[in-house]
């Protein structure tokens, strides 16, 4: 969608003769022609007809690179809400409003509906079915009592039904989704929902973003390649001069490349910097000497290749043998030129993220795999992919893409984390069962997802994992508790209300309760009790140690399913002598 405050220079017909006049963006309409110059935003999508640009696209892809936009080519296309950096471009609308690339996503976003886990079903189902089986047992206890000559006082029956319904799994699950979102803002991740970290502990997929996800986003220079009778030291030095005064991430890596290989250049005096230009995709320096002034250039190969040719030179037959091995490595090549001579090739490449592979190593130890997802062609991904240690990658991925892979492991009965930091993230952001997008995203990412990493850091979802884990674990094991407590009070009541009226009763009595009032009081006290006491171990969690699910179904059946049978039998009695002692 165009920005409401945004101004548009429109022209008055199809060339710049008529004049221009300046609108709404939202009064654009396809086949409208504007002129965007550097440091005004493109108003709508469209097509660039004249011109070629530099443009900042972080706002919709969430990646600090510039790209190259250039009319008559396949990367003419413009999307609304991005910034031009360099040079004037004139720019035919294509977009209908309320049909562009943002107006898109808003649409997939508004339609990703993050469905219930297998976990919160399973328990829905499961306190369902003992509310039913509770609220039959007490209906039918009145015809149970006339048929064996006992009368029931209604008011009796109905706290039976307070104090059988299981409520302490229901009291406590605020609490334990608290403390999840707690513990995981202790790792600067902020959860909007303590249900998002649960789930986070039963992922079984990763999709992660590729770009300021994976890798930084900004290209660092990692070498410097020279072309044969080229000494390695000749072309280090001509790269830094020609990037002293470069501002980009990239220029500024390259210097500093150069001087961790041991360059003893100082800045040089008189020295004529070249800005890049989208013309002429270059940029250099021009030294004046005694005699001559030496002509140096980086810049993309054909620009290169061009700027030797027209200075009489000959380009080597083995630069582009050379541009091509670092293009298949994933990274992008930038060519070196002084005066006539080509000097070689600076590899640019998309640093991943230090620590990555080892912690994607980790979630693939805790069975959790991991899939890169980028819109780079399939050698670039593949070489990054290796790179990082994923498992898989989708290569040339529209955000529809995404979304689709997401449904589809999700139809497999599959839960899904995704990561990532781009406007054309957030559909998937949105769908994904943890969607953890990163804080130096866009506002569309942070806003679809359940989680922000104010880090950063796409490995933080491994302690989001241990935290949801951990979140599990704690829910398994009071739940547990809950459910044989709420049993357990079953048995221990019923016996104390049919006593006196069936005498053969009278042995399961086998706490000896005082009266079926007192029974039943009790057991409401107890209920009232049970809850804020088990607060702090909601709060605190139930340690987490890696194991299997038969491992750990075991501990809790033993440590607190016995422990949730037992209790009540002790409260209870407890409380109904307490009342006696107190004559109520």
């Amino acid at each position: 969608a165009a920005r409401r405050d945004l101004v548009a220079r429109r022209l008055n017909g199809r060339t710049r003769a008529g004049g221009e006049v300046r609108v709404a963006a939202a009064a654009l309409k396809p086949g409208d022609y504007v002129i965007v110059s550097a440091g005004e935003f493109v108003p709508a999508d469209g097509e660039i007809v004249e011109g070629v640009a530099t443009i900042n696209e972080a706002a919709v892809t969430g990646e600090s690179a510039p790209v190259l936009r250039e009319a008559g080519t396949d990367r003419s296309g413009v999307i609304g809400g991005t910034k031009v950096l360099s040079d004037e471009i004139l720019v035919q609308v294509s977009a209908d409003a309320g049909h562009s690339f943002l107006d898109r996503m808003i649409a997939l976003v508004e339609g990703a509906n993050r469905q219930k886990t297998p976990n919160e079903i399973a328990l829905t189902m499961l306190l369902g079915a003992m509310t039913l089986t509770f609220l039959i047992v007490v209906a039918t206890l009145p015809a149970l009592a006339g048929f064996v000559g006992a009368t029931l006082d209604p008011l009796l029956l109905i706290a039976l039904l307070v104090c059988l319904i299981p409520t302490t799994i229901g009291g406590l699950l605020p609490a334990i989704g608290i403390a999840g979102m707690n513990r995981a803002l202790a790792a600067n991740v902020l959860a909007k929902s303590g249900k998002a970290v649960e789930v986070a502990g039963d992922v079984d997929v990763l999709l992660l973003d590729k770009t300021g996800t994976i890798t930084y986003g900004d290209r660092q220079a990692t070498a410097f390649h020279p072309v044969a009778g080229v000494d390695a030291e000749q072309l280090r030095d001509a790269a830094m001069l020609s990037s002293l005064a470069d501002p980009t991430p990239e220029g500024k890596s390259i210097v500093k490349l150069a001087r961790e290989q041991g360059t003893a250049l100082q800045d040089p005096a008189n020295a004529r910097f070249v800005a890049f230009t989208a013309q002429t995709r270059m940029s250099g320096v021009d030294l004046p000497g005694a005699n001559d002034t030496r002509v140096i250039r980086k810049g993309a190969g054909d620009a290169i290749e061009r700027h030797v040719a027209a200075m009489g030179g000959i380009v080597p037959a083995e630069l582009r043998g050379r541009i091509e091995q670092v293009a298949r490595g994933g990274a992008t090549p930038l060519v070196v030129s002084e005066g006539r001579h080509v000097l070689g090739v600076i590899e640019l490449g998309d640093v991943v993220k230090h620590g990555v592979k080892e912690r994607f190593a980790r979630l693939r130890a805790m069975g959790i795999r991991t899939v890169m997802i980028t819109g780079d062609n399939p050698l670039t991904a593949a070489a990054i992919a290796a790179e990082a240690g994923v498992d898989d990658y989708i290569a040339e991925a529209r955000p529809e893409d995404k979304l689709a892979r997401i449904r589809a492991e999700q139809a497999g009965g599959r839960l899904i984390a995704m990561v990532g930091d781009g406007t054309n993230d957030a559909p998937a952001l949105a769908q994904a069962d943890v969607g953890l997008a990163m804080n130096s995203g866009t506002q569309a990412a942070k806003e679809a997802g359940n989680m922000v990493d104010l880090d950063s850091d796409p490995a933080k979802l491994l302690a989001v994992v241990e935290v949801g884990k951990q979140q599990l674990i704690t829910r398994g094991a009071l739940t547990t508790f809950s459910l044989a407590n709420d049993v357990s009070k079953y048995f221990a009541i019923l016996p104390a209300l049919f006593a006196a009226a069936i005498p053969q009763m009278a042995a399961l009595n086998v706490m000896a309760l005082s009266s079926p009032r007192n029974a039943v009081l009790a057991a409401l006290i107890f209920n009232a009790m049970v809850i804020p006491a088990l607060i702090p171990l909601a709060l605190k969690g139930v340690r987490f140690k890696p194991a299997s699910a038969v491992v750990l179904l075991r501990r809790n059946m033993l440590l607190y399913g016995v422990g949730g049978v037992l209790l009540p039998f002790a409260g209870i009695k407890l409380i109904d002598m307490a009342l006696v002692a107190l004559g109520l």
